[in-house]
């Protein structure tokens, strides 16, 4: 049913809890797994200091994950990108032709008020495969 399952990675805690769900669902399906990390341009004003906007974190964060879903006998994939999240998420699971993107989520987003900054909404919205969000 999920041949490609595409997780979007990021330091969160969040994530970090949406990993065991994507292994149960990677190995009930025997499902591709992508792992990809998004570099976050940072204004030349601000400083470097943004876990996310360094591509050497980003490059540990993938090759972390990628050792952890292996200790599960699972082969990842990892792309890093630069860009908006939402924005490349999206692309990336259309590039590959996902079935299915797997996230973890703050549910700050899903508060009315603060709609517009949830990279989940707006993935929600913009994705050309089903989304899961594990809570």
């Amino acid at each position: 049913m999920f041949k490609t399952v595409l997780f979007p990675i990021d330091m969160s805690s969040e994530a970090q809890q949406a990993a065991p769900k994507v292994v149960e669902l990677v190995k009930l399906h025997h499902s591709r797994l992508v792992l990809l990390s998004v570099v976050e341009p940072s204004a030349p004003e601000a400083p470097q200091s943004a876990a996310q906007s360094s591509p050497e974190a980003v490059a540990q964060l993938l090759g972390n994950a990628k050792d952890l879903f292996a200790s599960q006998g699972i082969d990842a994939d990892v792309i890093e990108r630069e860009g908006q999240p939402a924005f490349v998420i999206c692309d990336v699971a259309d590039e590959l032709n996902a079935d299915l993107i797997v996230m973890g989520c703050r549910g700050v987003g899903l508060i009315e008020e603060v709609q517009e900054e949830s990279v989940t909404v707006r993935v929600i919205n913009l994705s050309p495969c089903p989304v899961l969000i594990v809570p």
